[in-house]
């Protein structure tokens, strides 16, 4: 076993199972395609459903990928244990009704036994408790000794979820020795102590399940595997966790440059931080590059919450202005064999981060000094054992002044043993909602885009009667009803200019439509209309 970099046991990986009949496919995009049950791609099967359940046809019966992956569920943990990430990469090889479980399991040791050179005597296998099948397979046509086998119940070694295609797995185990053990008579392959490491699962799809219980053999069963990227690394690597291995190390040490600190010093609230910025910066790089932008729902919303996430754990740092662009820059250098369109697309995916870092840094001292006062006071009046709570007006005030995710509201106070009244932060909310309805039906047909525009300066130009083009300064972009410093391809916004050839809505005649070229830029407008205060908004 030799020490191997992140990007050349993917590489190694991929070549590995191309080898055996395998076509390597890219990975696909963070952002799912004709899949509305993911919000983010999270592992890597999920863009090959399609081809599981026969939705189309796979360019190879045999496919091989390193997939980008996001998961979000323990967010809250990333940076306090040195385990928990959102992003990492998935490295997999499938099967869609060609080989099964003995192929799979002998080209499995076969990989880390022959080509990585893992040692057998620190490598264990489980199987599924009643899985004869796969035990006599690992035992007598792979020839892994028996006793280094392990059967485990459902809740470990069967891959499913609810109705439709399920079946047995067997995982392989790397026993990182004596030290790592939490020490327990009963420690062993399956404890949640660090000892034993769980990489690569290998999923038998054999099985139709109705959900009640009852399973029908598949008349063509599936493989199905996971091999984490970065956990693989850490063995091979020797080294502890994730943000140890040489290329998520070379993005933290560019964080620890700028913050002039050092990891592993002994200051574990520094190594919070450091570990909160190395992962988001990660997974914020990718995400932009992938198309998504920062917005107050869905995916935008995971995207602007990990970037304000890392910024505030920047400041923690001492760092006190945008510095996570700079960052993100490590990220794509780290990754650009692998994933070229991160260069292609670099100075967008700077550009976006660094507009949003600059847009919460406006705030980000103030709300501070607001939510630190408040906390100081809750502490002080609040009894020993008293429960702390923040009133959710505070909460809302922090959101719809300061810009604070109420994730990270939430996230800061619990540091201090504070909780907020959440339902009244929602009672605020809505009310909100309220009077912008409200003051959208007053405002008629443009309600919505003249509250917004209300407040750019000056008023637009019009010279449409004299010309049919012309030369113009944006003076303001509106995208889901903020003023914003930029709109993304795709993206649905409005455009104000200081002088425009556009006809807008008047009279019963309806708005000019056309287009807006900036560079190698263009806005498609699909309609215009005037404020009351004379701006002119072109809306596409």
């Amino acid at each position: 076993m030799e020490w191997t970099g992140v990007n050349e046991l993917r590489e190694r990986f991929l070549k590995f199972f191309e080898s055996k009949g395998h076509t390597i496919l890219p990975s696909a995009p963070l952002v799912p395609k004709d899949d509305a049950s993911l919000l983010l791609i999270n592992s890597g099967m999920a863009p090959l459903k399609k081809y599981f359940m026969g939705l189309e046809t796979p360019p190879n019966k045999r496919v091989t990928t390193c997939q980008k992956c996001i998961r979000t569920p323990d967010i809250e943990r990333v940076g306090k244990t040195a385990r928990h990430g959102t992003y990492f990469e998935m490295l997999g090889n499938f099967s869609f009704g060609d080989y099964f479980k003995k192929d799979a399991t002998r080209w499995a040791w076969e990989f880390i036994t022959q080509d990585l050179k893992l040692p057998v005597d620190r490598l264990w296998v489980t199987i599924y408790l009643d899985d004869d099948e796969a035990y006599k397979i690992w035992t007598e046509e792979v020839g892994v000794a028996p006793e280094r086998i392990v059967r485990l119940g459902k809740e470990d070694n069967f891959w499913e979820i609810g109705s439709g295609p399920c079946g047995p797995c067997s995982e392989i185990y790397f026993d990182r020795g004596e030290k790592y053990s939490c020490g327990k008579p009963t420690c062993g392959v399956g404890c949640d102590c660090d000892r034993y490491v769980e990489f690569w699962n290998l999923v038998f799809t054999q099985f139709d399940s109705d959900g009640n219980g009852n399973y029908t053999p598949l008349e063509h069963p599936n493989i199905d595997t996971g091999m984490g990227l970065e956990r693989i690394a850490c063995i091979m690597q020797g080294v502890e966790n994730l943000f140890e291995v040489d290329t998520v190390a070379n993005i933290m040490q560019h964080v620890c440059d700028i913050a002039g600190v050092k990891y592993k010093a002994g200051d574990e609230k520094i190594d919070v931080s450091l570990r909160v910025i190395t992962d988001h910066i990660r997974s914020t790089t990718m995400m932009i590059g992938d198309g998504v932008v920062p917005s107050n729902e869905g995916r935008g919303y995971v995207l602007r919450r990990l970037l304000r996430r890392a910024a505030r754990h920047g400041r923690l740092l001492g760092i006190h202005e945008p510095f996570l662009y700079q960052v993100c820059q490590t990220v794509i250098k780290e990754n650009a064999t692998a994933y070229p369109q991160l260069v292609e697309n670099k100075d967008y995916i700077v550009k976006v981060i660094q507009m949003e870092e600059e847009r919460f840094a406006k705030t980000i001292d103030q709300g501070m000094e607001l939510l630190n006062s408040i906390m100081d006071r809750i502490e002080t009046e609040a009894a020993k054992d008293q429960h702390r709570v923040m009133s959710g007006e505070i909460a809302f005030k922090l959101y719809d002044t300061f810009g604070f995710p109420l994730d990270l509201t939430r996230e800061i106070v619990a540091e201090h043993a504070i909780e907020i009244n959440e339902e009244e932060f929602k009672r605020f909310m809505d009310e909100q909602r309220e009077r912008a309805r409200a003051a959208r039906a007053a405002l008629g047909d443009m309600g919505w885009e003249g509250d917004v525009v209300s407040t750019l300066p000056g008023k637009t130009e019009f010279v449409g009667y004299e010309q049919m083009e012309c030369d113009a300064t944006i003076t303001g972009i509106v995208v889901d009803n903020q003023l914003v410093d930029a709109v993304s391809e795709g993206e649905k916004a409005i455009i104000v200019l200081d002088r425009t050839p556009f006809y807008a809505e008047s009279g019963g005649q309806c708005g000019d439509m056309g287009v807006i070229i900036s560079g190698k830029c263009m806005f498609k407008v699909l309609d215009c209309k005037k404020s009351a205060t004379g701006h002119f908004m072109l809306i596409g």
